[in-house]
C-alpha cells in the first residue's frame, strides 16, 4: 500500500482536492489516472480510501469512499536531543524514530551543542515521508527548538529521564521504563550535556539513566532511547 499525506483532509470531506505539487505528482510521475484507488492520512489517525475522480496535473480530485480511525498508542514517548554537528545524522534520527514511533520531539540547545540552529520546514518533510513510508497514521509533533535553560524549566508530566555519559550513579532505561506511561527523555549533544545541566535536570526530577556500557553517538542513543520504549510496549 502507498500512503499520501495531507493535514487538511478530515472526515467530513465526501471529496477531496490535492494541491499542485502533490496533484503533479500522483498523475504523472506516479501516472495514476481516473479509477485508481489512493490511500491517504491526515497524520491525526484517520486512513482514508479514496478513487481519483479528476487525473489533472494541477487539481487531482478525489472521492472519498472509507474513512477509518486507528487509536493512538496507549504510550507517549517525547524525546528532547539536541541538534548533532552534522545535520544529515539528526534527520536520519527523525526518520528512524517516526518509523519506530514516537509522539514528539524537541531540538534542545545545551551548553556543548555546536550547532545552533535547524531547518524545521526539512525536519518536517522528513517527519511526513517516515510516516508514509512506514504506514503510521500519525505524524510526530515537531516541537520549537529551544534552550535547555528554558525547556527544564517547563512543567512535565510523567515518567522523566536523562541520558548522559558522566561517571555518576544512574540507573539502566531499560529497567525503569513502564509500559503505557508517558516517557520523556533527553539526549544531549556530541560533548554530552554539561555537568550543571545534569544537575538541574536531576533536580527538576528527571531520572539520570544508562543506555549501555558502550558510549553512543547522539542520533544512536536517541534510537536506542525510542526502540526501548517501543520494545517494552510491543
Amino acid at each position: 500500500m502507498q500512503l499520501f499525506y495531507n493535514s487538511d483532509i478530515s472526515e467530513q470531506n465526501n471529496t477531496f482536492t490535492f494541491p499542485k505539487d502533490e496533484s503533479r505528482h500522483i498523475v504523472k510521475v506516479l501516472r495514476k489516472k481516473v479509477g485508481d484507488t489512493l490511500y491517504i492520512t491526515n497524520g491525526k489517525g484517520f486512513l482514508f480510501t479514496a478513487k481519483i475522480t479528476i487525473a489533472d496535473q494541477k487539481n487531482c480530485v478525489v472521492s472519498i469512499e472509507n474513512s477509518e480511525f486507528k487509536k493512538p498508542t496507549d504510550y507517549k514517548l517525547h524525546l528532547a536531543v539536541a541538534p548533532t554537528k552534522m545535520n544529515d545524522r539528526y534527520e536520519w534520527f527523525l526518520e528512524k524514530a517516526t518509523e519506530i514511533g514516537i509522539t514528539s520531539i524537541t531540538p534542545i540547545f545545551c551548553d556543548h551543542s555546536e550547532r545552533k540552529n535547524v531547518k524545521l520546514d526539512r525536519f518536517e518533510k522528513i517527519l511526513q515521508s517516515a510516516m508514509k513510508q512506514s504506514l503510521h497514521l500519525y505524524l510526530p509533533t515537531l516541537n520549537q527548538p529551544i534552550s535547555f535553560k528554558d525547556y527544564i524549566n517547563q512543567d512535565f508530566s510523567g515518567d522523566l529521564f536523562i541520558a548522559h555519559c558522566e561517571e555518576t550513579d544512574k540507573k539502566s532505561l531499560k529497567n525503569e521504563i513502564k509500559p503505557n506511561a508517558e516517557t520523556t527523555i533527553l539526549i544531549g549533544p556530541e560533548g554530552d550535556f554539561s555537568v550543571n545541566e545534569i544537575e538541574t535536570a536531576i533536580k527538576n526530577k528527571f531520572i539520570p539513566v544508562t543506555l549501555g556500557n558502550t558510549r553512543l553517538r547522539t542520533e544512536t542513543a536517541a534510537i536506542v532511547a525510542c526502540h526501548s520504549v517501543a520494545f517494552i510496549n510491543e
